[in-house]
């Protein structure tokens, strides 16, 4: 009998996005990503004008959303990506937040 595999290892990356990032429906468009990749976590605007984010998903599934990021939605213009790992905290759902931490 043949062992079952073990769970795909959950990795979590934290995103910031620089650019033209704000006003062009960046955190809808990353939101409807995520579902689609199966990915969770959050998006929100930043002070600064860069957008914040959360993955959690697969190791896959995480560089998909990496890598979309570094395009984004049509009328996005992203000059950089920042990504740090860190340990995933287990997020359910994605969700978009509208406030900014101080």
């Amino acid at each position: 009998m043949e062992k079952p595999s073990p769970p795909p290892q959950r990795v979590r990356a934290h995103v910031f996005i620089s650019g033209k990032v704000q006003g062009v429906s960046y955190r809808f468009y990353t939101q409807q990503k995520a579902k689609t990749l199966l990915v969770q976590g959050w998006a929100r605007n930043l002070k600064d004008g860069r957008v914040e984010a959360v993955f959690e998903g697969t190791k896959e599934a995480v560089e998909k959303m990496v890598f979309w990021c570094n395009s984004g939605p049509p009328e996005a213009a992203v000059e950089n990506v920042e990504v740090e790992y860190e340990q995933p905290e287990n997020l359910r759902g994605f969700e978009i937040r509208y406030r900014w931490e101080d």
